[in-house]
Order: structure tokens, then C-alpha cells, then sequence
């Protein structure tokens, strides 16, 4: 493991959010500091394919900076979908956490939209599929199991080879692999986790237009969510090569 090299394409528009999203993922994907290269999409819009070269896997983080849906502010989101693109065509392995869940939904021909009425902002349960439970990276998962989910976007409809694993009372789609690929998105945040989501809600709650009842609530309801908080260091070792893959 400590030989593998990751390229994390963030889109985060504060510098403490970029470090703070960049520790998580070092921390929970069992890997050092060193292995990480970060690319972020407000430092440089415009970057191709190309930029994978080198490296043995991409992670994709979230953001409350930027959509999805308006490509022509966030000039990234175009070269975003592209380099998603490129590694599943050259089997380098993908983990897309909420933003990149939506950006590997739209490269890949699914449909994201706009859905306030279902948005998700603190610990929710999510619940697997007969296929969900069958999948390594949730082997011996309770059902529901607890993950910090954080939305005001979703997922209409999955592109065609997706294989849906996860979802919530509120959202339909919260995790799918594509078939016969090394690839994972998860609209919710395996990379979040309790102590963490306090830390982001209070910084946020002005872009949220929540108020003080509101944020005191999110925080009290706040909960541990040790399964999902495995799945980065399950990515790495399963679908990294480290332990055979087996659906």
C-alpha cells in the first residue's frame, strides 16, 4: 500500500474546507500524506485526461461551492466529467464522494437535478440493495447502516451499467458501481464523519441559510457512522488489488 499514488480532484473554494476534506481521506483510506496529490478545481479549471497519468487511483470529494448543473461558471465540471471518463476507459479505479457522485452520473449519461423538498444535511440511515449486500465493500454491513449525507442535488436516473447498492427515504440512488469496472460513487460522504459534520455545518450555516434552532439540531442528531467511515480503507484494499474482488 505504501508504494500506491492518489490523485484527489477537489472542488472546494475555501482553503480550510481543501484541508480539512484532504486530512479526511488520509485518515480513513489508511494511507500517508505523501500518497495524496491534490487537484483542485477553483486552483485550475482547465486540465486534461492526462493528469491520471502516474497515478493508481482518483478520488473525487464534495463540495458546497460549486454545481454540477452550471458548467459554463464552474469551468472545471467539463474536464471533471472528462477525466472521469478516461480512467474508467483505462480501468483506473474511482471513488466519487456527493460532488463526484454527481459528476460520474453525468459523464456517464445518468441525469442530476435540483431536488430541495429531498435535501439531506446531517445522519441518515441508508439502505442496501439485494446487490448492495452482496458487494465486498459492505460485506457484514448492518442494514440500514448510518452515513453523513449532505444535498441539495441528486440523482434522477443512473447511467446504464450502474448497479444501485444504496439509498435513503429521501434519495433513491446513494451508492452503485459500475459493472465490470473499478469504480464506486457514493452520494453521500464516506469520508465524513460525525465529529467532522459538526465541524463543516458550523462553518456552512450561512450557505445553508440555517438558523441557530436548526444548527443546535443538526448537532445534537448528529451520530457516529463507523460503517460507512470503512469504505474508503475497503476501496483501497478490494478494489486497489490488496484483497481478491468477488461479487
Amino acid at each position: 500500500m505504501q508504494s500506491l499514488r492518489i490523485l484527489l480532484l477537489q472542488a472546494r473554494g475555501d482553503r480550510t474546507t481543501q484541508q480539512e476534506e484532504l486530512a479526511e481521506f488520509i485518515r480513513l483510506s489508511g494511507l500517508a500524506a505523501e500518497q495524496f496529490t491534490v487537484l483542485n478545481g477553483f486552483e485550475c479549471a482547465d486540465f486534461s485526461p492526462d493528469c491520471i497519468q502516474g497515478f493508481d487511483a482518483l478520488f473525487i470529494g464534495g463540495s458546497s461551492d460549486a454545481t454540477v448543473l452550471k458548467p459554463e461558471i464552474y469551468r472545471f465540471v467539463p474536464p471533471a466529467r472528462d477525466l472521469i471518463l478516461a480512467c474508467i476507459e483505462q480501468e483506473i479505479p474511482v471513488l466519487a464522494s456527493c460532488f463526484g457522485f454527481q459528476l460520474a452520473v453525468q459523464a456517464l449519461g445518468g441525469q442530476v437535478i435540483v431536488d430541495r423538498e429531498a435535501m439531506e444535511m446531517g445522519t441518515y440511515p441508508l439502505y442496501l440493495t439485494p446487490a448492495g449486500v452482496a458487494d465486498p465493500l459492505f460485506a457484514g454491513f448492518p442494514n440500514p447502516f448510518l452515513a453523513v449525507s449532505g444535498h441539495q442535488e441528486r440523482a434522477l436516473t443512473l447511467p446504464a451499467g450502474a448497479t444501485l447498492l444504496a439509498y435513503s427515504e429521501l434519495c433513491p440512488y446513494h451508492a452503485f458501481r459500475l459493472e465490470g469496472k473499478p469504480f464506486y460513487g457514493f452520494q453521500f460522504h464516506p469520508e465524513v464523519d460525525d465529529r467532522d459534520l459538526i465541524a463543516r455545518i458550523s462553518r456552512y450555516c450561512d450557505r445553508y441559510q440555517l438558523g441557530t434552532a436548526e444548527l443546535e439540531k443538526l448537532k445534537q442528531t448528529a451520530r457516529p457512522t463507523p460503517y460507512a467511515n470503512q469504505l474508503i480503507r475497503r476501496f483501497v484494499e478490494v478494489v486497489l488489488g490488496y484483497i481478491p474482488l468477488h461479487y
